[in-house]
Order: C-alpha cells, then structure tokens, then sequence
C-alpha cells in the first residue's frame, strides 16, 4: 500500500498548524501575559505565547507540518515498493 504524498503532507501540515495554535492559547490562558513557550520561541523564530504570536505559530506549524508529512510519506512509499526477497526453497531429502 502506498500513501498519497499530497494528502499525507497537507494532513500533517493542517494537524501542526492547529496543534501550535492550540499550545499558544493554552500557554496564554493558563500562565498568563508573561508566559514563555520555551523551546518552540527557539525553534520557530517570532513564535511566542502571544495572540500574534500564536498566529505566526500557525505559519510555522503549517510548513513544518507540510516538510515533515513529505519525508515521511516518501520514504514510506520508497521503502513498501522495494520488492520483498523471495523466501529460499527448503532443501530437498
């Protein structure tokens, strides 16, 4: 079975782009003005626990989300196409 590239990688880009939208509200809501997202501000550059940032969030997630799902449906496609090693005969008495 393979997978459809286009629709994996739209997949996974759509999913991270909510997903960091949703951490960036939850960050806000939960700790408030002040609140730092740590390793994402580092990742994702202009990305911070604000509303303005949540909404850069969304570009960032939405392309890595879109690179990830890529890779990774390629590879599985290359990998399930690569034709499986005929088991070997038992040796005949």
């Amino acid at each position: 079975m393979k997978l459809n590239v286009a629709a994996f990688a739209l997949t996974c880009a759509i999913l991270g782009a909510v997903w960091l939208l949703v951490l960036a509200w939850w960050l806000i809501l939960m700790e408030g003005p002040d609140a730092s997202a740590g390793m994402l501000e580092r990742v994702y550059p202009g990305y911070a626990a604000t509303a303005v940032g949540s909404l850069l969030g969304i570009v960032w997630g939405f392309v890595d989300g879109l690179v990830c799902g890529l890779v990774f449906a390629w590879l599985y496609n290359a990998l399930a196409s690569r034709p499986e090693a005929e088991p070997e005969a038992a040796p005949a008495e």
